[in-house]
């Protein structure tokens, strides 16, 4: 897998050139404003005192697949989510130039300190934001434009579990991954496994909706807008969830919310929490930044949720 230069040192000097040339205008002011796994998103102003975002990516090809997201999640949202202006390829670059939108991610600490009240309203608008895609239903689970499967089970299995510990047994084997990590993906795997299949529906996800990828008015925690889907797909909804509880996400209610306004399945704690755990090791595989914070916290809840289920069961 090629894995790109996004560095500032390697894009200033380019940004300005590939904008002037898509927009006949120049830009006269950019600046980093923030990044995750797979890109690095900077603010441009333009000559005639627009401001776009432009989004840079480590793996060749994502700024097409995201353009697609973001096209088809805007289209059934009523939340603002940034429209695409142009995507850009070259043997050394990748770039989505987009609408730049109003507010701050909430990952912020400065958020933490607003009133209970204020972040209750915020969650509320962030699920029906939510809700209105796992409204969006279709007839086949996976890809967005190419879903082929009838079950989630089948498609989590063999597009998502099966190629992910593949992938970490060879980096455990050359001691790139805990192999005390990948036995604890291996028993959970195996539990998640035994349980029965819900029947679910296809439903449209985000597939990224935490707190980095939540824009909300600083003063007030107004929710303003949702940015940077990654791995949209037609999935059974509960996948849709896990990234809710990254970093401080449960700080906001997010998750609580959504079990509170559309019911869930009898095991979806612990599928979520497999889920999220699972989603950070492969983080290692596809050239994405490793955030050793986040993957603590993420194997933490899947040891409670597995002891919860195992007492149960």
């Amino acid at each position: 897998m090629k894995i790109l230069d996004n560095s500032d040192k390697y894009l200033f000097p380019l940004l300005p050139q590939i904008i002037s040339e898509k927009f006949d205008k120049k830009a006269d002011n950019i600046k980093f404003i923030g990044g995750g796994s797979f890109g690095r998103v900077y603010k441009a102003t333009l000559s005639d005192g627009e401001t776009i975002a432009v989004k840079a990516y480590r793996i060749p090809g994502s700024q097409y697949e995201e353009a697609q997201q973001l096209n088809i999640l805007s289209a059934n949202t009523s939340v603002e989510m940034p429209k695409v202006l142009f995507t850009y390829e070259d043997d050394e670059t990748a770039i989505l130039a987009m609408t730049f939108v109003e507010g701050q991610n909430v990952l912020n600490p400065a958020f933490l300190l607003k009133s209970k009240s204020q972040k209750q309203k915020f969650a509320d608008d962030v699920i029906s934001g939510m809700l209105e895609w796992h409204s969006v239903t279709n007839d086949k689970f996976g890809e967005l434009s190419d879903p082929v499967y009838d079950t989630w089970l089948e498609y989590y299995k063999k597009e998502k579990q099966e190629p992910w510990l593949k992938g970490l047994k060879e980096l455990s084997d050359n001691g790139k991954f805990s192999k005390k990590k990948l036995n604890l993906l291996y028993e959970a795997t195996e539990l998640f496994n035994t349980l029965p299949e819900e029947k679910t529906n296809p439903v449209l996800i985000h597939g990224d909706l935490n707190i980095m990828n939540i824009m909300a008015d600083p003063k007030t925690l107004e929710l303003s807008a949702f940015i940077d889907p990654c791995g949209s797909l037609w999935a059974d909804r509960e996948y849709d969830l896990f990234q809710f509880r990254n970093m401080w996400g449960d700080a906001y209610g997010l998750y609580k919310t959504y079990k509170q306004k559309y019911k869930l399945s009898e095991y979806a704690d612990f599928r979520i929490a497999y889920y999220g755990a699972m989603n950070e090791a492969h983080c290692r595989l596809g050239g994405g930044l490793i955030m050793p914070l986040w993957e603590v916290l993420c194997n933490n809840r899947l040891k409670k949720e597995m002891k919860k289920l195992k007492e149960k069961m």
